[in-house]
C-alpha cells in the first residue's frame, strides 16, 4: 500500500492552473500524469523515507538546482515540476531557466526549487527520472533532425515506447523536433507483413482496412518494389519501405512520382541519415528515439549556503 503519510500527495486539483494549462498545450493529460507520478513515488515510497526525514528537520528549507550534466536537448521541465508539487505541495517558489526544446549545455541550471530539504530530496529521483528519460529522447531526436536539416526529410517515431510513458516520450520527441507517427492502434492503420500474409496480398489488406474504417489514414509496409507498384494503382496515401537499399527506396521515390508518402524503416542509423534522406523518401522511422536513447545526465544539487 503507498504510504504517503509524511507527504502532501497534492491532489491535481490543487494543481497551479498555469502549469496543467501547459500540461494540456503540451497533449499531455494533468490527470493521467497525476496518477502516474503517485505509482511512481509508490516505488519509493511503501513505507518513509528512512533516511531524509529523520536527519533533516521538516521546517529546514533550502533551494535545489536541477543542472545539466551533459550537452543536450531538454525535456520535461513541467513534468518534473510537477513530481515536485505533488510532494512538497504549492508552498514552493519554483523557477525555470530553460524551456523545453532548448538546447542546453553542461553546467547550465533547468529548474529551481525552493521549498523543505527533505521532501525535496524525497521527489528528487522520481522528478529527475522523468526528466533525464524524456531529456534523452529530446536529445536524441535532436541529433537526427540536425543530421537532416537541409533535405526536407523528417524523422518519425514509432509504438517502441516504455510502457506508460508513450505520450511523454512522443512529446519528447516533439521536443526534439521529430514527427510523431501513430499514437495507439485506433488513430491510424499500419498494415504490417503479417496482416498482408494473413489477408493474402497489400492490396487486400488495403481493400479490408479502407472497408472497414473508410475514414482511418491508412499506412502499408511492403518489402519490393512490385507491392509500391500495386498500392499506386489503388490511390494508396502512405507506405512504408521496409529495409529496402538506398537503390530502391530512390526507385521507389521515382514510382510515386509524388502520388504517396513515402517512410524509410528498418535498422536505419543516424551515420546514413544523409544517405537515406538522398533517396527523396518524405519521413524516417526510427525505433531508438524511444527504445534505445540514453538519460541526458541531470543532477539536483541543493545551493551551497553564503558562508
Amino acid at each position: 500500500m503507498t504510504h504517503f503519510s509524511s507527504i502532501l500527495a497534492l491532489p491535481l486539483d490543487e494543481m497551479p492552473a498555469e502549469l496543467t494549462t501547459e500540461l494540456a498545450r503540451s497533449g499531455l493529460d494533468a490527470a493521467t500524469l497525476h496518477r502516474d507520478v503517485a505509482q511512481a513515488l509508490a516505488e519509493d515510497l511503501p513505507g518513509p523515507d528512512v533516511t531524509s526525514w529523520p536527519t533533516i528537520p521538516s521546517d529546514q528549507v533550502e533551494i535545489a538546482d536541477f543542472i545539466a550534466r551533459g550537452d543536450g536537448t531538454v525535456a520535461g521541465l513541467a513534468v518534473a515540476e510537477f513530481v515536485v508539487r505533488f510532494v512538497l505541495g504549492n508552498d514552493v517558489v519554483v523557477t525555470r531557466s530553460s524551456q523545453d526544446g532548448a538546447r542546453i549545455r553542461r553546467g547550465d541550471v533547468l529548474l529551481s526549487v525552493e521549498g523543505p530539504t527533505g521532501l525535496l530530496l524525497t521527489a528528487e529521483r522520481t522528478a529527475l527520472n522523468y526528466l533525464c528519460h524524456l531529456s534523452g529522447v529530446a536529445t536524441a531526436t535532436a541529433t537526427w533532425v540536425d543530421a537532416l536539416t537541409g533535405t526536407g526529410t523528417k524523422v518519425r517515431d514509432t509504438r517502441k515506447t516504455i510502457p506508460h510513458l508513450r505520450t511523454l516520450d512522443k512529446y519528447a520527441v516533439r521536443c526534439g523536433g521529430g514527427v510523431n507517427h501513430r499514437e495507439n492502434l485506433s488513430d491510424q492503420a499500419l498494415i504490417k507483413d503479417n496482416h498482408v500474409l494473413a489477408a493474402g496480398g497489400v492490396v487486400q489488406a488495403y481493400h479490408l482496412v479502407r472497408a472497414a474504417y473508410p475514414d482511418i489514414a491508412v499506412q502499408v509496409e511492403v518489402t519490393q518494389l512490385s507491392q509500391l507498384a500495386e498500392l499506386l494503382e489503388i490511390g494508396a496515401e502512405s507506405v512504408l519501405l521496409d529495409n529496402m537499399s538506398d537503390q530502391e527506396m530512390t526507385e521507389a521515390v521515382k514510382m510515386a512520382g509524388g502520388r504517396c508518402l513515402l517512410e524509410a524503416s528498418g535498422g536505419l542509423t543516424i551515420d546514413r541519415a544523409c544517405q537515406v534522406a538522398a533517396t527523396g523518401v518524405d519521413f524516417i522511422a526510427v525505433g531508438a528515439l524511444t527504445h534505445s536513447a540514453r538519460v541526458l545526465d541531470i543532477a539536483m544539487d541543493l545551493r551551497p549556503k553564503p558562508v
